[in-house]
């Protein structure tokens, strides 16, 4: 992936934009991590390169030669990814004397957390065959089962604090609360609590707890992605997906946004990152937006809803759509398969959305300056072949770990093929362990998770929220859905996007079944929320990153991100009602509810830009909403209603507008 160098101004007065800033003027994470491991001490950066190493082998190992024993092979991940996390991120780095005893305090208690690693390490794999036999809730929790589990939690969370968020400390704190306090609270959601042994049983030894479905994911899948996006960028593919999507927008109105809708939406794809993203494409495409004459909040808008589509971009979706696959058992390419017509309606959405605004604008289409000047793109195609192949292998049934597999080495062959990305033994071992960290820190919060999984589950906090839903949902499908969607926002706003899918499945995911409502349009339904909780504001981080780099409000910039966005607002809403646009049903469904998706799409982004030949008045612009929603509601009336509408709208304004040329001339 190609580093940039960051263009950002003043910034504004208030707290959102004095965080926004922040975010803007950290370093992209390449540049980041390259730093990181330059400064840091020689033992750090080779202990971290043994690390990655050893922990590779031992992927490639379970997944090319003898899987190991569950209770062996996942806590090995996950105390590889606890010791990584633990030497990426010392206390000690943040004591600036170098000298003073804080310092070597904190390398004293990061020691004990290695230490405490290396113990749990031990007792599973010398105790996994014993575990393999034993009775869940059955069997008692012995003292070394308890001190086990007790040293697994402290470090877990500790991990939590250092590379997740505090928002997900606290909240796993406020469910490790409920389950021995939640039998003083009066009302539905009364738990008759747990002892600390059955606490601790539920978390290390429970197939709902930290060794869970998501962990078993990050094992068996995430590890292999993470390390093969790693080289894919870093080899040179990353910069021509920017490049290409500079290059095939420069001569239209708008050129420099529509390619931060394509260029970040196939980048999007690989990263998984919504932040990163916006920190990567973002440091071209917003000034070049604001230069073709995008206001600076228009720009990060339009850079931060491209950014955060990514991760609902097939064939390669974010972390949350593999342990999606993990959790309903399904193959992963049913989901990708399913997420196609809506992350196009998404994304074309975005795309008409700048296409109108620079119509509303006048922009130049004739503007050298905002034409791509970079290398040629043809020569450099080559770079993108280990992608089309892991397409290619993917749906040609190969397992999804193995293709990632030959496609990180097929990256880093066709690497050395040209001297511009040909890269030396310590680039590799640097990319490979920014591969390794990216997984570490992937694996952290889907174990965490598992600690509230495992006490929903006991605490039977699933099944009382699906009977509030199902409450609702008897008097409207429709207001179940909607207390639903707001509860993923909630948890998005809070948490990263695998954390608040994980949650929200476990919270809304079988309510939502009990429904009627299929599990993969409900799993996605969820999902699409979680995602795109990342720019709704008070809370949207990628907002906040693209508005610092154009030195725009944080607060502006979010609000204009959420109505750029509003077409996945109202998706999962469309697939609830339309499972074909999921690509369930007969070809003719499939067909009508494509056709549906479009309008929908068009009118949409005609009522947000408030452009249609002409600048559209505050009422046609509601007049334009309401068509698009009639397709939201089921049954061809509907249909019919919402086609005419628009279409009388558009004729409408097209001819008005003519006859203003007209009167003009």
């Amino acid at each position: 992936m190609s580093i940039f160098k960051k263009q950002t101004g003043a910034g504004g007065k208030s707290d959102l934009d004095a965080k926004a800033k922040a975010l803007a003027s950290e370093p992209d994470e390449d540049s980041k991590i390259a730093r990181m491991l330059k400064s840091m001490p020689r033992w750090r950066y080779w202990a971290l390169a043994v690390l990655a190493v050893t922990m590779t082998v031992f992927q490639l190992y379970i997944k090319l030669g003898t899987p190991l024993q569950p209770w062996a092979q996942i806590p090995l991940h996950l105390c590889y990814a606890l010791i990584i996390v633990f030497l990426f991120n010392p206390m000690a780095e943040k004591c600036k004397n170098k000298e003073s005893k804080a310092r070597q305090l904190w390398w004293i208690y990061d020691g004990f957390l290695i230490g405490a690693t290396l113990f749990i390490c031990w007792y599973f794999l010398s105790h996994a065959n014993a575990l393999n036999l034993r009775v869940y809730n059955v069997d008692p929790m012995t003292t070394l089962d308890i001190t086990v589990a007790v040293l697994l939690l402290f470090v877990l969370m500790e991990a939590v604090r250092r590379v997740v968020s505090l928002a997900l400390f606290v909240v796993i704190l406020f469910f490790m609360a409920y389950a021995f306090f939640g039998q003083y609270i009066s009302g539905i959601f009364r738990f008759a609590g747990m002892n600390f042994a059955q606490f601790c049983e539920t978390l290390m030894l429970s197939q709902n707890g930290i060794f869970g479905s998501p962990l078993s994911a990050s094992v068996g899948t995430l590890f292999y992605f993470m390390v093969f996006g790693a080289f894919f960028s870093n080899c040179g593919g990353g910069g021509v997906l920017i490049d290409a999507g500079m290059k095939l927008s420069d001569k239209t109105a708008g050129g420099p946004a529509k390619a931060a809708v394509l260029s970040s939406g196939l980048l999007g794809m690989i990263s998984g990152s919504a932040v990163a993203n916006v920190s990567t494409t973002g440091v071209l495409t917003i000034p070049l937006m604001k230069k073709a004459g995008y206001t600076p909040e228009e720009a990060g808008a339009v850079e931060s809803v491209a950014s955060t589509g990514g991760q609902i971009m097939p064939p390669i979706m974010g972390a949350g759509a593999f342990i999606m696959a993990e959790m309903i058992g399904i193959p992963y390419m049913d989901i990708a398969t399913a997420a196609i017509l809506p992350a196009v309606a998404y994304f074309g959405a975005v795309f008409i959305l700048v296409h109108l605004l620079a119509k509303k604008k006048q922009m130049s289409t004739t503007n050298d300056a905002l034409k791509y000047q970079g290398s040629p793109i043809l020569p450099r195609v080559y770079r993108l072949v280990p992608i089309i192949l892991l397409v290619i292998m993917i749906f040609a049934g190969m397992s999804m770990p193995r293709a990632a597999i030959y496609c990180t080495a097929l990256s880093i062959i066709l690497c050395m093929l040209s001297k511009d990305t040909r890269m030396s033994a310590k680039q590799l071992m640097e990319t490979l362990i920014e591969g390794v960290r990216q997984a570490a820190n992937v694996a952290i919060p889907t174990a965490a998770c598992g600690i509230m999984i495992g006490i929903v589950v006991r605490s039977g906090v699933a099944v009382k929220v699906a009977k509030l839903i199902g409450t609702s949902g008897n008097n409207s499908l429709l207001l179940a859905l909607v207390v639903a969607a707001v509860g993923c926002l909630m948890l998005g706003m809070a948490l990263p996007t695998v954390a608040a899918y994980l949650i929200a499945n476990t919270l809304f995911c079988s309510a939502i079944q009990g429904l009627g409502i299929e599990a993969l349009v409900a799993n996605m339904f969820i999902f699409y929320f979680g995602v795109v909780a990342q720019i709704t504001p008070p809370v949207c981080l990628a907002s906040f990153t693209a508005a610092g780099i154009a030195n725009a409000s944080a607060w502006k910039t979010g609000w204009k991100a959420f109505f750029f966005a509003i077409t996945a607002f109202i998706a999962p809403f469309m697939f609830v009602y339309r499972p074909s646009i999921l690509l369930i049903g007969t070809v003719t469904e499939i067909l009508i509810s494509c056709a549906m998706t479009a309008c929908a799409t068009f009118f949409l982004a005609a009522g947000v830009a408030g452009y249609m030949g002409k600048n559209l008045s505050a009422a046609e612009r509601v007049l334009f909403f309401a068509a698009a929603l009639m397709f939201i509601m089921p049954g061809s009336m509907f249909d019919l209603i919402g086609i005419v509408m628009g279409v009388v709208l558009v004729a409408w304004c097209l001819i008005f507008s003519r006859r203003q040329n007209t009167a003009a001339v």
